[in-house]
C-alpha cells in the first residue's frame, strides 16, 4: 500500500479544506499520514481515513529539540509522497524534510510564499477552471493519479461521547430548535460588529428562532455583547471543543458567521448556512452546497469585483442587518423551511 504525508500545520478552516483530499486519498488506498499543529488536531485524533497523525510543535527555539524527533520519526515511516498543501516556508519545511520519496506542492504563483516552491520536487499547476480551495487541494492529488476534483466528502466522524455531551447541554437550555451565530474567529477585518449580530438574534427571534451565540478561546466578552445587543433574543451558547461544536451544527437549523473555522465545520456538517464575505472571495473560501447563502457589502456585490477587498476593518460593518436577514429568509425557504417575521 503507498504511503502519502498531508503537511497542512493550520488553520481550522484550511485543515477542513483538505479533508476531502484525505477522503479521496484514503478512497485510493493510500495510507495516510497528517503533520499538524496542536489547535486543529483536534479535528483529526481517531480518524479512520488516518493511520496517523503527527504532531507539528510550535516554531520556538525550544521546540528544535522535538521538531528533530518527529523528523526522525517520520523518516522511519519511510514516505513514498509528501504533500505541501499549505504553500508556506515551514509546511515545505516540514513536507522537505520528512524524508519522503516524493515532495509535490502547488507551483510558485499558487503559493502563499511563492519563494518555498523551491523546496518542492515537484511543482503542481493548477487545470483551468478550478476556483475553489478544496480543489486546489484535490488537484494537488492528480500528480499521483488521483482526479477527484469536485468532491465534496468531509471525514469527520461523529463521537458517542460529543453527541451526549451536547444533548445534555442543549437540554439544559430548553431549546429545541436554534440558529448558531458565531462572531468570532480569524482575523479582525473579515467580522461582522457584535451590535449586528444583536440585532440579527432579534430579527431570527421574529421569526420564531432563538440563537445560541458560539465563542472559542478568549472571545467570551465578544459573545457576551452579541447577548446584551439582542436584547434576550439570543444567549452565551455553552462551552465546546471544535468537535462538540460540530455536533452543534449538525443539529442547528442556521448558522450564521464570517469565514472562519467554525463557518467551514458547519459546511463540512451540511448545516444550513448564511456566510458573511468581505475582504475575503467566497468564490475559493466560501460555502460550496447551491442552497447556502453568502451576504457581502452592497458595493461589492455591485461592483461584480472577486478577490480581496479593502481590508481595513470597515468593510463587513457596510453589510447591513436586513441583508442578511433576507439571505436567512432565502436559506430557510430553500430547505421549504421558510418563516415570516411577525
Amino acid at each position: 500500500m503507498p504511503k502519502a504525508l498531508v503537511v497542512r500545520l493550520s488553520a481550522i478552516g484550511d485543515v477542513v479544506h483538505t479533508l476531502p483530499a484525505l477522503a479521496a486519498l484514503h478512497r485510493h488506498g493510500w495510507e495516510t499520514g497528517w503533520i499538524v499543529e496542536p489547535p486543529a488536531r483536534p479535528l483529526l485524533e481517531g480518524n479512520p481515513s488516518l493511520s496517523r497523525l503527527w504532531p507539528a510543535p510550535a516554531a520556538r527555539a525550544s521546540a528544535w529539540g522535538v521538531a528533530y524527533r518527529v523528523l526522525a520519526d517520520l523518516r522511519a515511516k519511510e514516505y513514498d509522497v509528501a504533500l505541501d498543501f499549505q504553500g508556506l516556508w515551514k509546511s515545505a519545511a516540514w513536507a522537505r524534510f520528512a524524508g519522503a520519496g516524493r515532495v509535490v506542492g502547488l507551483a510558485r504563483e499558487w503559493r502563499r510564499e511563492p519563494g518555498s516552491s523551491v523546496l518542492l520536487g515537484e511543482a503542481a499547476a493548477l487545470p483551468p477552471g478550478v476556483d475553489h480551495v478544496i480543489d486546489e487541494n484535490l488537484a494537488l492529488l492528480r500528480p499521483l493519479g488521483i482526479e477527484e476534483i469536485g468532491a465534496r466528502e468531509f471525514p469527520l466522524p461523529p463521537s458517542a461521547s460529543d453527541r451526549e455531551a451536547v444533548g445534555r447541554a442543549l437540554a439544559a437550555t430548553g431549546l429545541e430548535q436554534f440558529a448558531i451565530l458565531n462572531p468570532g474567529g480569524g482575523w479582525p477585518e473579515k467580522l461582522w460588529p457584535a451590535e449586528s449580530f444583536g440585532r440579527l438574534a432579534r430579527g431570527l427571534r421574529d421569526r420564531g428562532v432563538p440563537s445560541l451565540v458560539t465563542w472559542g478561546p478568549g472571545e467570551e466578552d465578544l459573545a457576551d455583547r452579541v447577548a446584551a445587543a439582542s436584547e434576550g433574543a439570543a444567549r452565551r451558547a455553552f462551552p465546546t471543543t471544535l468537535r462538540q461544536y460540530v455536533e452543534l451544527a449538525r443539529r442547528a437549523r442556521l448558522v450564521v458567521a464570517a469565514d472562519t473555522g467554525p463557518l467551514h465545520l458547519a459546511c463540512a456538517v451540511g448545516a444550513p448556512v448564511v456566510a458573511l464575505f468581505g475582504p475575503t472571495d467566497p468564490a475559493r473560501n466560501g460555502p460550496f452546497s447551491s442552497r447556502d447563502v453568502t451576504v457581502r457589502p452592497p458595493a461589492l456585490e455591485a461592483a461584480g469585483r472577486r478577490g480581496r477587498y479593502r481590508i481595513d476593518g470597515a468593510a463587513m460593518a457596510e453589510i447591513g442587518v436586513e441583508q442578511v436577514l433576507a439571505a436567512v429568509d432565502r436559506r430557510l425557504a430553500a430547505d421549504g423551511d421558510a418563516v415570516h417575521a411577525v
